[in-house]
Order: C-alpha cells, then structure tokens, then sequence
C-alpha cells in the first residue's frame, strides 16, 4: 500500500499543480475525521503540517509552474501521506476508507490507466502519457483547467462523501465505493490507459 501512495503521487505529478493540490486537499480533508474519531494528536498534527508545507508550494507550482516538485519531491509527498494512513488505520481501520474516497482522483486514473495498459500488454515500467488527467490536458490545452477540475471534483464531490462516511462510519466502505464508482467511468471516458498518440502537452 505504501508503494502505491508513493508511485500515485509520482505517476500524477506530470501537470503543475495537481500533484500538490491533491496532498493540500488530501491531508486537510482528513483533519475532520481524524478529529471527531480521536486519532492521535500526532498523526493530526503531522497532516496539517504537510498539508500547510503543500499549501505553501502551491502558489510556486500553479501552472504555469516556476517551481517542480521533481521525482523525489513527489514521491517523498507519497511517502509521507502512505505513512500518515497507516499510522491512522492503526487507531481505526474504517479511517483507511476515508483516505481512500480523500485521495479518489489519483487512485482511480492511475489504476483504471494501469490495468488497460496491462490489459492491451504494455510494458508498464515504460514511461507513458496516457493517465485521464494528461489526455485532458493535450484536449482542453491547459494545465490550469485540468488542475482546477480535479479540486472542483475533489471539493463538491468526494469532501461530501468523506463527511458522510465519517458521521456514518458503519457505511464507510459502501460510501468509498459509491465515491469511486463515477470516477472510474470519468477515467475511462477522459481516455485512462488509452492508447497513445504521440502529441505535445500544454501548459
């Protein structure tokens, strides 16, 4: 699980801003249920002081970028945001239910994109452009509107499921998947994993 974390954040970084959007909406969103469920002090404190550090790049990283995360900022992002979950679920494992509906945009384009690739056996070590989020970029020729379609989505979509699986934990894990279910038929229609044509990326 922790390897995933880590490889979503840098499968995801490959527009500016989106990358670190996701971790300031990921790490704030879980602050209610962290909270309301008593997860420890440190666990609360160690989301906000990510999701603040993020919220502070994000300026520096809104397209068009002047400052990158690179690899290794990305995939630290994921580490530490992998680390954070697991130190939650140790208090209560429904709360992994709840990361899973916050951080739904990543974990389904990079999933839905990884399973057509094997499906059509790609080599999926191979670097490639073909997550939703960058077909949506080379379409709508713009970093800017694909990074705000993911908050948009991230705020009026999954923040509500989020509160709803926290105020009715017992659903938690029907709620993940009423959450995730439209966005895996979004990915598949924005082009996840489809076949790639060769074509430059906008910023």
């Amino acid at each position: 699980a922790t390897v995933w974390v880590l490889n979503l954040f840098n499968f995801m970084d490959g527009i500016d801003g989106i990358a670190v959007s996701e971790a300031v909406f990921v790490t704030g969103g879980a602050l209610l249920p962290l909270t309301l469920w008593g997860v420890s002090g440190e666990v609360s404190a160690a989301s906000l002081t990510v999701g603040a550090a993020s919220l502070g790049f994000l300026p520096w990283n809104w397209p068009p970028a002047k400052i990158f995360m690179g690899d290794v900022g990305s995939g630290y992002l994921g580490y530490v945001i992998a680390a954070l979950v697991l130190a939650a679920a140790q208090h209560s494992p429904v709360i992994a239910w709840i990361w899973l509906i916050l951080g739904g945009v990543f974990f389904v384009d990079a999933t839905v994109t990884l399973i057509r690739r094997v499906l059509r056996g790609e080599r999926v070590y191979v670097a490639h452009r073909t997550h939703a989020y960058q077909w949506l970029a080379r379409r709508w020729g713009s970093h800017r509107r694909v990074t705000v379609a993911v908050m948009l989505v991230n705020v009026l979509w999954l923040l509500p499921c989020v509160l709803l699986a926290t105020l009715r934990p017992g659903y938690a894990a029907l709620t993940a998947l009423a959450a995730l279910v439209p966005l895996v038929a979004v990915a598949i229609a924005a082009g996840a994993g489809r076949g790639e044509r060769r074509g430059p990326v906008p910023s």
